[in-house]
């Protein structure tokens, strides 16, 4: 799981793991910042950019608009570099590969409770 450590959505889906005797890794991203090459793979995986970047939180809000239409992967890249709480939160990688974002407990359920 990647994600920050102090976010409020993080710690309750870690607590949801931990509550349910499952295992996780967490990287918290701005302490160990994610490379292109997965965010890029990430974000195709979700089905684009839009997916992957957060577009309802304050950091979104607070860009100037010139910097809310990026034209390719390099400025979506630039964009998460500068400001890496735009991830959505928590990105979850199983280990099959498969690639989530957000917090659900039923989805969480129905996903890690076979």
């Amino acid at each position: 799981m990647y994600g920050l450590k102090n976010c409020s959505t993080c710690q309750k889906a870690m607590a949801w793991f931990e509550q349910h005797g499952l295992s996780l890794t967490f990287v918290d991203y701005r302490e160990h910042p994610l490379e292109a090459a997965r965010l890029q793979q990430w974000a195709q995986e979700l089905g684009g950019w839009p997916k992957l970047v957060n577009r309802a939180s304050m950091t979104w809000r607070n860009l100037p608009a010139e910097r809310k239409e990026p034209q390719d992967d390099a400025q979506w890249l630039a964009l998460i570099a500068q400001f890496p709480a735009l991830v959505r939160r928590p990105l979850l990688i199983t280990p099959e590969g498969e690639v989530s974002v957000g917090f659900n407990e039923g989805k969480f359920a129905a996903r890690f409770l076979k």
